[in-house]
């Protein structure tokens, strides 16, 4: 991982390059190899007694420099007695994707998937930990919000697959009191809550920019994260993320 003011020169570098479009002034491998952070999702549920200590992990996931963690909450708990205020059909639907890709006979919860490539029970801390020591690099990306647009610059990149460009709103922090349900009578505090999944288009590696308002984002996301998926496949290849506020 890079000590903490190369982290920022390359933010810098990326910044200017969304500011100015001048990218190629860098030279084609600062454009072509990124650090990025590993891209942590993990697939829950508020009636799942088995979530909680998963999401407790992620919460401590979040602070990691080199961590993108998200935190994704299915409804197909929500028939068994407690109605999860923060679940999206959009999260079913991403986690059916990954059981696709990765092969898997079905979904559970908690499930952590690391950067769509490979699935872990959410709760196994060794088995995560080794699956976020090696350092990674990404597509150039670079992440602003500016007079109440979200923007997303990507560099050229050579040799990149036909990608989906997905961007994420998350709330940070929330405490919720369960009244029913395999948690009922517990208060869970819960981390980078995802409340909206959009892919705004597809990347074929010339320098683009992709947009979005800030007010179609719900009101109570804090941040916003992009994703760079390749169609079809699962694995991400590029990632940053931002507060909002």
């Amino acid at each position: 991982m890079l000590a903490s003011p190369q982290r920022q020169w390359v933010a810098g570098l990326l910044l200017v390059c969304a500011m100015t479009g001048v990218c190629a002034l860098f030279g084609t491998r600062a454009a072509n190899a990124q650090p990025r952070p590993a891209v942590v999702e993990l697939f829950t549920s508020e009636g799942c007694s088995s979530c909680p200590p998963a999401e407790t992990f992620l919460g401590e996931l979040a602070h990691r420099d080199d961590v993108l963690a998200l935190a994704y909450h299915v409804d197909y708990w929500d028939d068994l007695g407690w109605r999860d205020r923060f679940g999206l059909t959009e999260a079913v639907q991403r986690q059916r994707n990954y059981a696709k890709t990765l092969r898997l006979s079905s979904v559970y919860t908690p499930q952590v998937v690391i950067d769509g490539q490979a699935d872990y029970v959410g709760s196994d801390h060794a088995a995560i930990g080794r699956g976020l020591a090696a350092n990674r690099d990404g597509v150039g990306i670079a992440l602003s919000v500016r007079d109440g647009e979200i923007l997303i610059d990507l560099a050229a990149q050579s040799n990149v697959a036909l990608s989906d460009i997905v961007l994420v709103g998350y709330q940070r922090q929330a405490v919720s009191a369960i009244g029913r349900g395999e948690n009922a009578g517990r208060t869970l505090t819960e981390f980078n809550i995802v409340r909206i999944i959009r892919t705004l288009g597809q990347w074929d590696g010339k320098a683009r920019q992709f947009q979005a308002r800030v007010d179609s984002i719900p009101a109570d996301a804090t941040d916003v994260a992009a994703l760079v998926q390749p169609v079809g496949q699962g694995h991400i290849i590029g990632a940053a993320a931002r507060t909002l506020r």
